[in-house]
């Protein structure tokens, strides 16, 4: 395998050499989320690049820029997003062996959402666009891309030697397909609900049509959100969520091929020596084992079984920075967002009362719950847009943990002999109702506790037609800009009896629906965060929800693993760039 790959080497070297020398000059979850589900508005999203040029999430011109041709080296590496991180070609080789704790049932992620559909399917599938540290769109699929000044349009060129494992071309009738088959399927409709088809055929030379302008487009090209999966192989007629071929002689166009796949017990990955992109992946062999538990995967760790493994926070991150065999690394994920929090039902008498609301959050204390429930390792959220966003105030208002400003509160409300709250919660979120029940005590709430067995139990009492919680506790994504994973929790057309993940809390401020709007239409990035600071100002003065924190991601790996997953994406990027360090 190593020698074919010296082979591609050589022949690009030599081919690049021969156009230089003619030329002079030649051309970067699960856990709840697993399931999370829609908004039904139309929402919006992102702005324009050309060529090899990235564009911020927020850029604010919305015209087609002519950029000067890269330098050869420059072409080489615009594709990776660890470009002074290279193997040698000695080191490149081997086998990764990620602990996954879960089961993983099928790579299309053009179907469902999900941690762990994303984590294998974007070894397995390609995406038109990859993300930079920075939030800049890095070629992949796409190799050029261009969106009209008026919005309506992103023109797209695909990498000539983009193809399907089978050989196939990737054109834009496969662009085309995954779209729509998104659209039909995906839980996140804003994604792509301006899109009205994708021109271009069996070219390389795409035109993706809007109906409205979408700042967030170019982030939802991202391999999390649209694979791009062949029309040859799925176009047959049969249902897209079970197709058999979602998990069984999978045809992907990634960095990996899947040679096996046991359900619930094994994902094995070869190395795709046709890959598009030059010189990758730099392994030849990627395995997801997949475990019962945290513990078999902290095991599997120590005992050197795993070379990387999930999980998220608490004693195990600590007992792991603690060995040296062990890197623990906190960077990664930031474009996902996870926010946990209270949700608060909004059609409760005593919670529709906005007083009661905010005096609960007054008696949240955030240092407290961290310490007991993530050994001190998430930080404190006072907005739905997490902290790594460019639309993040860190100055909104924060309801600062004051019990006498919470009494005051509720006795303003009527309420301040105490009342009786449900926390309705799956077995994961016994501590954390434990925590509020203590800490609501101080001000004469009584917590009544009611555990609910399994997450289809949970959604039924949250979401199911004429609910009757009071306070749950859960945890939201933002999947990379707030059209796609923040305003689904507030819009007035998004309160969906039966839809996990919508708005919960069953919400609604005609007002506030206006400014997301108009934010999700904006390509100005000042007018855009401006719009997302006020929209926040309103939500905080509401408190339809309780923010609890912004989850940190942790992950554990050996110390010879370099480029883990750490962009923006984390686990739910390409892992081509990843290898063994001897």
């Amino acid at each position: 395998m190593r020698s074919r790959r010296w082979l591609k080497a050589f022949v690009l070297l030599f081919t690049v050499s021969l156009i230089a020398a003619a030329c002079g000059d030649s051309d970067d979850g699960d856990t709840t989320a697993a399931t999370d589900a829609p908004a039904t508005t139309l929402e919006e999203g992102q702005t324009g690049t050309t060529s090899f040029v990235s564009t911020t999430v927020a850029e604010s011109e919305a015209t087609t820029t002519t950029e000067a041709e890269p330098e050869p080296e420059e072409m080489s590496t615009a594709h990776l997003l660890r470009p002074n991180n290279v193997p040698t070609e000695a080191q490149r080789g081997g086998t990764i062996v990620l602990g996954y704790a879960g089961v993983i049932n099928h790579a299309n992620g053009a179907v469902s959402s999900g941690y762990a559909v994303n984590t294998a399917g974007s070894q397995v599938n390609a995406s038109l666009l990859r993300w930079s540290d920075e939030y800049q769109p890095v070629p992949y699929i796409a190799s050029e891309w261009a969106i009209a000044a008026d919005g309506l349009s992103v023109s797209l060129t695909l990498n000539p030697e983009a193809r399907f494992h089978d050989g196939e071309d990737i054109t834009c009738t496969d662009v085309d397909f995954s779209i729509k088959t998104s659209q039909a399927n995906h839980p996140f409709k804003p994604m792509f609900a301006p899109v009205t088809g994708v021109d271009g055929g069996d070219t390389k030379n795409c035109t993706v049509n809007l109906e409205q302008p979408h700042p967030a487009l170019l982030v939802a090209f991202s391999p999390g959100l649209l694979p791009i999966i062949p029309e040859h192989i799925f176009n047959d007629g049969q249902e897209m969520k079970t197709h058999p071929r979602n998990n069984t002689d999978v045809v992907g166009s990634g960095p990996f091929k899947i040679v096996e796949w046991e359900t619930g017990e094994i994902i094995r990955y070869e190395a795709n020596d046709d890959f598009f992109l030059p010189d990758l992946p730099y392994l030849d062999e990627l395995i997801i084992d997949m475990v019962p538990d945290g513990a078999t995967v902290t095991l599997g760790l120590e005992t050197g079984d795993f070379d990387i493994g999930t999980g998220h926070g608490g004693q195990d991150i600590v007992d792991a920075q603690n060995n040296p065999d062990l890197s623990v690394s906190s960077k990664g994920f930031e474009a996902i967002g996870s926010i946990p929090w209270l949700q608060l039902n909004l059609r409760d008498e005593i919670l529709s009362d906005v007083r009661v609301r905010q005096a609960l959050w007054h008696a949240f204390d955030f240092d407290e719950w961290n310490e007991i429930q993530n050994s001190g390792q998430h930080r404190r959220q006072c907005t739905g847009i997490q902290s790594q966003s460019p639309y993040y105030n860190p100055d909104a208002h924060c309801y600062e943990f004051d019990l006498e400003a919470a009494q005051a509160l509720l006795d303003d409300a009527g309420y301040g002999d105490g009342f009786e709250l449900n926390f309705h919660v799956t077995p994961a979120g016994v501590t954390t109702a434990e925590i509020m029940a203590s800490q609501w005590a101080k001000i004469g709430v009584e917590v009544i506790i009611e555990v609910v067995p399994d997450f289809p139990a949970w959604i039924g009492r949250t979401v199911g037609e004429g609910t009757d919680y009071q306070v749950t506790y859960t945890s939201l994504w933002n999947w990379g800009d707030p059209v796609i994973g923040v305003n689904r929790s507030y819009n007035c057309n998004n309160r969906v009896a039966g839809v996990a993940f919508s708005n919960m809390s069953w919400y609604c401020n005609e007002g506030l629906d206006e400014i997301l709007n108009a934010a999700g239409l904006e390509f100005d990035p000042e007018l855009r965060r401006d719009l997302y600071f006020e929209a926040t100002d309103i939500i905080n003065a509401d408190v339809p929800v309780i923010y609890l924190s912004n989850q940190v991601w942790y992950t554990r790996m050996a110390t010879h693993v370099e480029n883990p997953p750490e962009s923006i994406w984390g686990f739910m990027d390409s892992w081509a760039e990843m290898w063994i360090a001897s």
